[in-house]
C-alpha cells in the first residue's frame, strides 16, 4: 500500500501532462507541429535573397539551376524569376520545373513542379499530413497547409507551392490601386506612339 501511495503523485502528474497535450491538439484542430509548415524546400527557403538563393540553387543540383541565364526580370519594379528546370539532364529527378520569385530582392514564392513519371499525389498528401496535419482547406484544385505568415499548397496535378503571405497580400493590393497619373501619362505615350 505504502508503494502506491507514492506511485500516485506520479500517475497524476503523467495524466495531467498527457491531458495538457491532448487539449492542446484539440485547441489548434490538428495535430500540427508547432513549427507551422516548412518555408522551403532543398536549402531554398522563402525571405532569402536573390544571392542567397542562387547560392542555395547550385548548392543543390537538384534543382537544375544553370546560373544567371535562368534569372529574368518580371514587369513592375523590383520583381525578379528565376526558373530551373531540373529534368535538364537529371533523368531520374524528382523535380520538374520550378519557379521562384523575388519582390524586394526577397523570395516570396517558391513553385516546384514534381515529376509525374516518378511521383504521385497520394504520396505527397499523406507525407504532408503525417507531417504536418491536416490541411486548413481542401478543394479539388489544391489542400492547403497554413501557419498564419506561410503557406504550403498542393496543387493538382503536381505541384508544391510556398508562399510569404505577407508580401503576396501586399501585392495584391497594390494591383487593386487604380494607376497614377504618371502610369495614365506614359500609357497615353506610348499609345501615341
Amino acid at each position: 500500500m505504502r508503494n502506491f501511495k507514492r506511485k500516485i503523485p506520479l500517475l497524476f502528474i503523467f495524466l495531467t501532462l498527457f491531458s495538457s497535450a491532448a487539449f492542446s491538439k484539440e485547441k489548434n484542430g490538428s495535430n500540427r507541429s508547432n513549427d507551422g509548415v516548412p518555408h522551403g524546400y532543398g536549402g531554398v527557403e522563402l525571405g532569402m535573397t536573390l544571392e542567397q538563393t542562387k547560392k542555395a540553387l547550385r548548392s543543390n543540383t537538384e534543382f537544375g539551376y544553370h546560373g544567371d541565364r535562368d534569372v529574368s526580370l518580371l514587369p513592375g519594379e523590383n520583381r525578379v524569376l528565376i526558373e530551373t528546370d531540373a529534368l535538364g539532364g537529371h533523368e531520374y529527378s524528382f523535380l520538374d520545373r520550378c519557379w521562384f520569385q523575388f519582390y524586394n530582392d526577397h523570395l516570396y514564392i517558391i513553385t516546384i513542379n514534381v515529376n509525374r513519371e516518378r511521383m504521385d499525389h497520394f504520396s505527397i498528401f499523406d507525407t504532408l499530413c503525417k507531417k504536418y496535419g491536416n490541411p486548413v482547406s481542401v478543394s479539388p484544385e489544391k489542400s492547403v497547409w497554413d501557419d498564419g505568415d506561410y503557406t504550403m499548397s498542393l496543387e493538382k496535378p503536381l505541384t508544391l507551392k510556398y508562399v510569404d503571405k505577407k508580401t503576396f497580400e501586399s501585392l495584391m493590393n497594390k494591383k487593386n490601386v487604380g494607376p497614377s497619373g504618371r502610369e495614365i501619362t506614359r500609357d497615353m505615350f506610348l499609345e501615341g506612339l
